[in-house]
């Protein structure tokens, strides 16, 4: 059931059409359009009876799969775009067992979900053993097998993500949503992004170029991409932020949306689900800077990133980087993070601002 206006007053109605319309926020240059593929990433749901702002999970194939006998792949390996996906979603809501699911999580009574990835199940258990370690921080979980402890009070969005992430195998990985901005900018001035880039990517004829892209192109040799210096004053929207792994290959990539060089503030969006429990999926995070330093880099430790970085569930390995502002530093010895922007987009990102 999706919600409607009727019944708000009138502040209630302006504040709702204020937040409908991104314009009348953002302007109409590059941030609006960059805002509109972002929301496209959201819906309003009424779930077990409450109000709820579903977002779409993360996906990534591979990422628990270490200790399970059974492979699995999420629907369109995590690059499906948004208007692929939200159909699956909603029928996976509207199912037989999501239903169950709901009816379990509100029956009052303490219990630990046990999911099955690989099987795209899951169980309760209200063993009083299982419920008494789990309340007492002792995680019996695998990677492919996560639990979650539920005191039976009714659904929440945590547990709605849950559901779609383990069973219905449903999401978008990092780049695959940093390529639908991309690509939806494109749309707005007629560019086909994945024609465009067909030579670069490698892809193959009649092939979707979404299954092509990965944080690795975006930081590739390809004439297509420009690397930036990564101070301040260098950044646009629509730049994208590169996080290093381990082995020195970039590992994860956001999307710049704004800077606000008075105020200080840099917004950028992702997809991961190491994040707060709230934000696993897609979400927004924020850098403040000092606006008197606009050519301070974004390595500089005296940049507040606000966005956290926790474990999927609780009880796993929490990730070693307490927020983003070290994870952008990390490997610094292999070149740490970097930024950098897609020159085919270029012209588009500025028709759509001269209409500012």
């Amino acid at each position: 059931m999706f919600l409607s206006a009727a019944g708000l007053s009138a502040a209630e109605t302006d504040h709702l059409a204020a937040f409908s319309d991104p314009a009348r926020i953002w302007g109409n240059g590059i941030e609006r359009v960059i805002e509109e593929a972002y929301r496209a990433c959201f819906k309003t749901r009424i779930i077990g009876g409450k109000v709820m702002n579903i977002r779409m999970p993360f996906a990534e194939n591979n990422e628990r799969d270490l200790l399970s006998e059974t492979g699995w792949e999420f629907l369109g390996g995590g690059k499906w775009n948004p208007d692929m996906l939200w159909p699956i979603i909603e029928a996976i809501i509207d199912s037989e067992d999501f239903g169950s699911y709901v009816n379990t999580l509100s029956d009052g009574r303490e219990q630990v979900i046990i999911f099955d990835i690989p099987g795209q199940s899951w169980q309760s258990s209200r063993d009083l053993f299982d419920i008494a370690r789990m309340k007492a921080g002792s995680y019996r979980g695998l990677p492919h097998r996560p639990y979650v402890f539920a005191a039976g009070n009714g659904i929440e969005e945590t547990d709605v993500y849950n559901y779609l992430y383990c069973i219905g195998l449903t999401g978008m990985d990092c780049s695959g949503f940093v390529w639908h901005i991309l690509n939806y900018i494109a749309r707005q001035g007629a560019l086909d992004l994945g024609r465009a880039l067909g030579r670069s990517l490698g892809t193959k004829k009649g092939d979707d170029p979404a299954w092509y892209v990965g944080t690795s192109f975006f930081n590739s040799k390809s004439s297509h991409i420009i690397a930036v210096k990564d101070s301040v004053k260098n950044l646009h929207p629509a730049d994208i932020i590169l996080f290093r792994g381990y082995d020195g290959a970039m590992s994860h990539s956001a999307l710049i949306q704004s800077i606000d060089m008075n105020k200080g503030v840099i917004r950028y969006l992702q997809c991961t689900d190491e994040a707060p429990l709230s934000e696993r999926g897609v979400h927004d995070s924020f850098i403040y800077f000092d606006p008197a330093q606009p050519e301070v880099s974004l390595s500089d430790p005296g940049l507040n990133w606000t966005q956290q970085r926790q474990a999927p569930f609780p009880g796993e390995k929490a990730s070693p980087f307490s927020d983003d502002g070290e994870r952008y530093r990390a490997f610094s010895k292999l070149g740490g993070g970097r930024v950098v922007r897609l020159r085919v987009l270029l012209p588009v990102i500025e028709k759509i601002n001269k209409n500012r």
